[in-house]
């Protein structure tokens, strides 16, 4: 089974500049997760805090659906999905 996950811009720079990377082989939304970290050990500390939990402003979507949604990192993936990484923004005009 493949499924791709977009890589946002702010971390392109942790995946060579890659805008999307397939996966394989994953029955879950942290098992993908756990690919793109290996492949790409830098984006971990961006996606995943200290104690390895996805960090409060990070929002995942299978597809169109926000996996906190679902069954958070526990959510099935089947062949073809797609997987989002949508980083929250913070900070502008006061």
């Amino acid at each position: 089974m493949q499924a791709r996950v977009q890589i946002p811009t702010p971390l392109r720079s942790f995946t060579a500049g890659a805008s999307s990377v397939t996966v394989e082989d994953c029955a879950t939304v942290h098992e993908a997760l756990g690919q793109l970290t290996t492949r790409f050990p830098d984006v971990r500390r961006h996606l995943f805090s200290d104690g390895g939990e996805l960090r409060h402003f990070v929002n995942v979507y299978v597809n169109e659906d926000n996996i906190r949604d679902l069954d958070g990192p526990s959510t099935s993936m089947t062949a073809g999905d797609t997987l989002t990484i949508v980083p929250s923004i913070a900070g502008g005009a006061r």
